[in-house]
């Protein structure tokens, strides 16, 4: 049993490592870039082939780094659908939004790489549809997005699904580039951004020529 256990233990260790050496590279280099051998050697893994071994393909590598993180995530919506559960104030619900990606930034510490790695897979169309379909799992998301879209009436049901893309794009890109800097100030950041995407989503909304 004890034999069992360790062998366990030492698995779960492993792919630990490759998570965490596959998000940095990722991050640095792009997703596209980056072979599993090259993960496996920066991992200091004497098998090239342990990734294939513990997660199969890229896809089920990059979909495992992003469970990694999005249960942590949901936890903090959870929390936050708590104090704000039943509001009609459109900033209790963008501050929903925003602040599970910064406060889990926070906790990840000094340096991190998932706001890098996030951008990554919003500029490539496969990964960033292999990232929503994750996302779909995540019933917290979507009482906080049913939420916030029942304080935007006046917005038709299309550009309220902009809004939310471009919301998604400033708050990922925008982390992405602070995570680069020495010290990233992310409670100012969350501020900064709880005010702009509150900007964005009540900014007017002109009809286009087809609408």
């Amino acid at each position: 049993m004890t034999s069992r256990r360790m062998r366990a233990e030492q698995v779960e260790q492993t792919r630990t490592t490759i998570l965490s050496t596959a998000e940095r590279l990722f991050a640095e280099r792009g997703v596209v870039s980056v072979s599993n051998r090259q993960i496996s050697e920066t991992a200091g893994l004497g098998n090239n082939t342990a990734v294939s071994y513990h997660f199969g393909g890229k896809q089920e590598l990059v979909r495992a780094v992003v469970d990694r993180h999005a249960s942590a995530m949901e936890a903090i919506r959870k929390d936050l659908l708590g104090r704000y559960q039943g509001s009609t104030e459109l900033r209790d619900w963008v501050t929903c939004v925003v602040r599970p990606f910064t406060d889990h930034l926070t906790a990840l510490g000094n340096p991190s790489w998932y706001a890098r790695f996030a951008a990554q897979l919003m500029t490539d169309p496969q990964l960033r549809e292999l990232a929503g379909a994750q996302l779909e799992q995540a019933p917290m998301l979507h009482t906080v997005i049913d939420s916030l879209h029942r304080c935007l009436p006046e917005l038709p049901p299309p550009v309220r699904l902009r809004r939310d893309d471009m919301a998604r794009t400033l708050i990922v890109h925008f982390c992405a580039q602070l995570e680069r800097t020495a010290a990233p100030d992310w409670p100012a950041a969350r501020t900064d951004l709880i005010d702009a995407v509150e900007g964005l989503y009540r900014a007017p909304h002109t009809p286009a020529p087809s609408e």
